[in-house]
């Protein structure tokens, strides 16, 4: 199992990524420069956070446009799994890959903080190590974490499973009050209609060891070392 994570320039989460599944789980991991153009030997490619190119234009607008995501596309097509937390999600978006788009938080505030987050089905690539329904806890850290799409799209994506991961209150509700961004329907994460690329806002990455608060993060990257595995059995 080989994990291939995309440095692009602004890139702050990479190192976070590499040692969740390196060093705590022990898989393969290797860097991949924004520049490159292939990605043969690589099994799933992951998108970390940050702030690609600074958000110049738009949150991940420019990376978007990044030799990569031509290489990226490709390794999806061709059934490969994709993941993109924060800034990931936001780049995943822009470059068509996932619908809607990510705007700034309706409370125009920074927040970084533990999100509890609910797990709304088992039967992806990134969830069969979770139960549908377990309640988890991953941090946030974002300003523009504000899940927007049309009614259409929100209603297809209700319809098919593909809202991944929502934000819940201590009582497992999507309240209002759950919700720290705005997102619509508490979205906190969704799949393409495909199934093969997840993105969401929290960071799986940082709850890795319980020393950082919780390793509910993990099952995440188990998932998709199970779904590999599957594919070559």
């Amino acid at each position: 199992m080989k994990f291939g994570i995309v440095v692009f320039p602004g890139s702050w989460s990479e190192r976070d990524m590499h040692y969740a599944v390196s060093d705590v789980l022990g898989y393969q991991a290797e860097y991949v420069w924004h520049r490159e153009a292939k990605l043969a030997g690589f099994d799933a490619i992951l998108l970390p956070g940050g702030f690609s190119y600074g958000d110049h234009l738009r949150c991940g607008a420019v990376a978007a446009h990044s030799p990569v995501m031509g290489a990226i596309k490709e390794f999806v097509e061709n059934g490969g799994f994709v993941f993109g937390s924060c800034n990931g999600f936001q780049i995943l978006c822009e470059s068509g890959l996932l619908p809607g788009a990510l705007i700034r938080n309706d409370h125009l505030e920074f927040r970084c903080s533990a999100g509890t987050l609910r797990v709304e089905t088992s039967s992806t690539p990134f969830t069969s190590q979770f139960s549908a329904g377990d309640v988890v806890s991953m941090p946030i850290s974002h300003g523009e974490g504000n899940y927007q799409a049309d009614d259409e799209t929100l209603a297809t994506l209700e319809a098919s499973g593909r809202i991944v991961f929502r934000y819940v209150d201590a009582e497992n509700q999507a309240s209002a009050e759950a919700n720290p961004n705005g997102s619509r329907n508490n979205i906190a994460g969704i799949t393409n209609a495909r199934g093969n690329v997840l993105g969401m806002m929290p960071h799986p990455e940082r709850a890795c060891e319980s020393l950082l608060g919780s390793s509910d993060g993990n099952p995440l990257w188990q998932s998709i070392a199970a779904a590999v595995d599957a594919g070559k059995s």
